[in-house]
């Protein structure tokens, strides 16, 4: 016996306006789609099957490596008709779950429960939930036993029937032998002139068994996204949740409500995130690490007790203990700050690896360089890396200290214990334990004359 997925993802979303295929647009940095591969995955799916129409090259192409196989509906027909294009992937033993691709935030847990429902006595189970304001479902109907009878949708239900607060989320669990025997039986009779997978419900009942049922925690599990708007609000949701599962953790927030996880947050004991904080990526957080408000950590790792200060971008870099980074700084792919570095006010790194308690404090850039312990960089200094065709680097040794607004030429090697005057264009090896500067003779011209302002005749 395998466990099937069969993911729904073939909807245009028009009331979306956009190009993008509903599917393929974006919650927390990733497609909705996405998020329920996720889930499949989650519940290890034996196979997944995604059922595409319109966009599917495009989702074919966003989802090539995601580890699911792929069947088109070129007409839009239903979510039977859907579900009927996957049949050939199914087996009689199997076990199958239908989900969808527009609603992304059912938990594992609740996928769990569903499938565990079904069996000989229950080919067929369903997720329910019970709705204060349950417009726009199909109602589950229900006999005087409380079995369930059948599924009326909203169009076709009756006066009494819609007053019924218990709503069909879509999802359900099947046997993969009665699944596939009701699927071949749907017919189109009904007010959409489609294929409702839900009339497999009342097949059940007239073959004699009973639906079985279950009903996620939380709201946001079965809430699937038609537009902006449903999507902005699943979104707000999601970061809820993240927060609140943070908390947990021990995070302090300055604010819930104004964080945004996209990706996978790892964090210590005694963590603090300020506002406007955005996590994209693979992101690690240390013991005791702060975050100051409007940072951007994309794919870094940052050790325990660092500080980065407001407005700082951290992308594909590592940070080692102790270290202060910012406000207003960029650490891009490959820098690696050892313990006790400081990056400070609107500087940049790329592919460096800076010493310990190495100090860059003031609008440099740093770029494809190895820096030892204890160096210290003025204001100003900018590593010279790029040719307009190679990169070359720039080797410093420990205790240097290099003047503001320097310029180093590389390839070029400055010796430990070495210190360069302001103001130097270095291009050749620096030795260690040297005064080094390159600077022009300064001048001045008593006799110089500044530009004069000319009369504009205003009739030219």
């Amino acid at each position: 016996m395998a466990l099937k997925v069969i993911i729904l993802a073939a909807g245009k979303g028009t009331r979306m306006r956009s190009r993008l295929p509903k599917v393929l647009q974006s919650l927390a940095g990733r497609p909705l789609l996405a998020h329920v591969v996720d889930r499949a995955h989650a519940i290890h799916a034996d196979e997944i099957v995604t059922v595409i129409g319109h966009g599917s090259d495009q989702v074919r192409q966003t989802f090539e490596t995601a580890g699911v196989r792929f069947c088109e509906q070129s007409e839009q027909l239903g979510t039977g008709h859907a579900v009927q294009q996957a049949v050939d992937h199914l087996d009689d033993a199997d076990t199958v779950l239908v989900l969808y691709g527009d609603v992304p935030l059912t938990a594992p847990e609740t996928l769990k429960d569903l499938i565990s429902l079904v069996g000989s006595a229950h080919p067929l189970a369903l997720l329910s939930m019970t709705l204060e304001e349950p417009d726009g479902y199909g109602r589950i109907v229900r006999n005087a036993h409380h079995q369930v009878e059948a599924i009326v949708e909203q169009k076709d239900a009756s006066t009494e029937q819609l007053a019924i607060r218990e709503i069909n989320t879509g999802m359900l669990a099947a046997r993969g032998a009665e699944l596939k025997k009701w699927l071949g039986a749907l017919d189109a009779d009904n007010a959409q002139g489609e294929y409702y997978l839900t009339d497999i419900v009342s097949m059940a009942v007239a073959d004699g068994f009973e639906i079985a049922t279950t009903e996620p925690e939380r709201l946001s599990e079965v809430l699937g996204v038609n537009n902006k708007s449903q999507l902005q609000t699943l979104e707000r949701l999601y970061q809820r949740e993240q927060a609140e599962r943070l908390m947990a953790q021990g995070v302090t927030l300055s604010d819930a409500s104004r964080l945004d996880i996209r990706g996978q947050l790892e964090v210590g004991q005694d963590v603090s995130l300020d506002a406007n904080v955005v996590i994209e990526g693979a992101v690690h957080l240390g013991d005791e690490v702060v975050v100051e408000p409007h940072c951007v950590l994309k794919d870094c790792r940052i050790e325990a007790g660092t500080r980065i200060a407001a407005f700082s971008h951290i992308e594909g870099a590592s940070v080692g203990p102790d270290c202060t980074v910012g406000p207003y700084a960029r650490l891009r792919p490959g820098t690696v700050l050892q313990q006790g570095a400081k990056i400070g006010n609107f500087v940049e790194t790329k592919n460096a690896r800076i010493g310990d308690g190495s100090k860059i404090n003031h609008l440099s850039y740093i770029g494809d360089t190895t820096m030892g312990a204890h160096v210290n960089i003025g204001a100003g200094t900018i590593t010279c890396n790029y040719d307009g065709v190679n990169k070359h680097r720039t080797d410093i040794g420990d205790e240097v200290f290099v003047g503001s607004a320097t310029q180093l030429v590389a390839p070029v090697k400055v010796g430990s214990g070495a210190t360069i005057g302001a103001g130097s264009t270095i291009t050749k090896d620096v030795p260690g334990d040297t005064l080094t500067l390159s600077r022009s003779r300064q001048t001045s011209l008593k006799s110089w004359q500044g530009p004069q302002k000319k009369d504009i005749d205003p009739q030219t």
